[in-house]
């Protein structure tokens, strides 16, 4: 394990360790589904600054020659669990401007480290933007979504919310065997490098697939079975399609089984994230 992993291994433990308090002090169920919510909000974020925007590069030295899939990796640390676990923390004791300032003090000292250490480097990025961002935006954000997502929803927010907590984890399971495994690649001639030019493609594709599941879910009601099938030839025709025109490329005999598959575990999930968010996250929440 290299110098710059430990580091970025340091902030995922206090991270860990954060929010299994929330978790304790507030209830596991409606925590997960918040924090994913915050998870999807941040990866929405980075998908316009940091992958189409080349505002910033991380150096954890955990995809060994991955290049911006090594970059990738520290990007998970910074918006799977830093930055949303913070969030989460803020919303979830409802914390007050003083500790907001604190807790995006706190992560501008850190930012300025990462870029002294030589582990994250800033293109045009400023940390002041950083700051702003958080501060006047994402940790607000939170506690709004908090108040609202913890009650009964339907309707354009039920739908909202699902989306928020169904889109990371079908972005998790698309990218994560492309930076471990290198299984598939996708080629737009967006980008030179065919690492960023995958991960812009699949910043936009899971977008797309999640909102299909959510359509399925809300719109195909029986019999059950038929959204399955449905999504089934679907997934299906968007990968052969892709293949067909030289966009998505596969390098392993299990990839192609494995994309046309997974979505079909996440709508089953996402089924079951559906009927939480309409009773509301606070009925499993701890008083």
């Amino acid at each position: 394990m290299s110098f710059n992993t430990y580091w970025y291994l340091g902030l995922t433990i206090i991270s860990s360790i954060m929010f299994i308090y929330i978790c304790k002090k507030k209830g596991t169920l409606s925590s997960v589904l918040f924090l994913l919510s915050l998870v999807e909000l941040a990866y929405l974020i980075e998908t316009v600054i940091y992958i189409y925007g080349g505002s910033y590069e991380y150096h954890p030295n955990i995809v060994k020659n991955g290049g911006f899939y090594d970059s990738n990796a520290g990007a998970v640390v910074s918006n799977l669990f830093t930055i949303p676990v913070i969030a989460a923390f803020i919303a979830s004791f409802q914390l007050k401007w003083p500790w907001i300032a604190l807790f995006t003090g706190l992560l501008a000292l850190i930012e300025w480290l990462f870029i002294e250490l030589g582990i994250y480097t800033l293109n045009w990025w400023k940390i002041g933007y950083t700051s702003f961002g958080l501060f006047f935006v994402f940790f607000p954000t939170a506690k709004l979504i908090y108040r609202k997502i913890m009650q009964p929803s339907k309707g354009f927010w039920h739908s909202l919310f699902l989306f928020l907590c169904t889109a990371p984890i079908l972005a998790n399971f698309q990218i994560f065997p492309i930076i471990l495994l290198f299984n598939r690649y996708y080629s737009l001639g967006l980008f030179k490098d065919t690492a960023r030019e995958t991960t812009a493609f699949l910043s936009v594709y899971y977008v797309g697939i999640t909102i299909i599941l959510i359509a399925f879910i809300k719109y195909i009601k029986q019999p059950k079975y038929l959204k399955y099938i449905v999504l089934t030839a679907l997934l299906i025709i968007i990968n052969v399609s892709l293949d067909k025109a030289e966009i998505l490329h596969s390098t392993t005999w299990w990839d192609k089984a494995y994309y046309i598959l997974m979505p079909l575990l996440v709508l089953r999930i996402a089924e079951g994230i559906s009927k939480r968010l309409t009773v509301g996250l606070g009925r499993w929440l701890k008083p």
